[in-house]
């Protein structure tokens, strides 16, 4: 018989993500709904060795859904990797009364939780927070709908500059193994090439590419770069490159970088992180552990935190079609 939960644990790891706030408010708003106390721990699971922990309760998590990063705050831990870490980690939360743990983050965040309970059989459920996309088991992660909104904001600035003179942007996007980001933010901005890790297309292609571009009579291109892809070495290789075989092209590159993980979470990463919040709390309380909650086919479900960690998000061939269709 799984043990009676009267206080739950809640901690942000691994890089920060839009959307992270409203699913910490979220646990601890779920787990006042239940009459049971919740606990936030802030920096992770170093936090969690150091015993860095504080009460929250609803008027603690107030104005914190419109807000970017994460008021529990975020770290690596080289110590929880260790056994003696996570001996630390386990004393501190059985001090603190800690009966389970929310884990939000990646599946780094899930493998510790993972090996975590295999350790001390301590009750985990986790929440998927990357702007990546790259968790299997959901269809959307927290951050990644309004990394989305971010990129495609700024690429359609960038294409007023590059429509007024004859210039060819390379736009390089996050997605060092996924090319989610790349994919959907191109398309949603008319791209006229984007190129993923998933998919090697070549620098023939990119030529070829951009050489019908030119032929139909366009003065100006956007190419999106997931920063995983293995066309070249950096987006700075690929405008040399460019550059010599297309000398009438003005060739510009902007590296997005951090700015896609910050700002306010759009409205759908509130709603998600809302959902998830309440999904994994009621999750624990029914005595489930090891497991992913996540959104599939619009619906709550839950994953096997190992199939969470070792499965692989899959790209829609079906977009990348589409692109094809839309750079013509």
């Amino acid at each position: 018989m799984s043990k009676t939960i009267k206080k739950i644990g809640v901690l942000t790891s691994g890089g920060d993500s839009p959307g992270m706030n409203a699913a910490i408010r979220s646990v601890v708003r779920t787990c006042a709904f239940h009459n049971i106390g919740c606990v936030g721990i802030y920096r992770g699971y170093q936090g969690m060795i150091e015993g860095d922990f504080k009460e929250m309760g609803p008027r603690s998590v107030n104005n914190i859904v419109n807000k970017g990063g994460t008021i529990l705050k975020s770290a690596r831990s080289m110590d929880f990797k260790t056994p003696e870490g996570r001996e630390k980690a386990y004393n501190n939360l059985v001090k603190a009364g800690v009966d389970a743990l929310v884990v939000i983050g990646g599946d780094g965040s899930f493998t510790g939780a993972l090996l975590f309970n295999s350790e001390y059989n301590f009750p985990v459920i986790g929440i998927p927070g990357t702007i990546d996309n790259d968790i299997f088991g959901t269809s959307h992660t927290l951050g990644y709908d309004t990394a989305l909104n971010t990129v495609v904001d700024v690429i359609d600035k960038i294409r007023d500059t590059a429509s007024s003179h004859n210039r060819l942007f390379l736009i390089e996007v996050m997605g060092r193994d996924a090319g989610h980001i790349a994919l959907n933010a191109g398309i949603g901005a008319g791209a006229e090439e984007i190129l993923i890790p998933e998919e090697d297309l070549g620098l023939d292609r990119l030529l070829d590419s951009l050489r019908k571009s030119k032929a139909a009579g366009k003065s100006s291109s956007i190419v999106v770069i997931a920063e995983g892809d293995k066309i070249g070495k950096t987006v700075f290789e690929l405008k040399d490159y460019v550059e010599s075989n297309f000398p009438e092209y003005d060739v510009r590159v902007s590296v997005l970088g951090h700015m896609q993980r910050g700002g306010a979470p759009s409205c759908f990463d509130r709603v998600l992180a809302s959902r998830l919040g309440v999904k994994a709390v009621e999750s624990l309380l029914e005595g489930k552990s090891n497991f992913m909650v996540g959104l599939l086919c619009d619906k709550i479900a839950l994953t096997p935190l190992e199939q969470a960690i070792k499965g692989h998000s899959e790209i829609d061939m079906e977009l990348l079609r589409v692109s094809d269709i839309m750079s013509i």
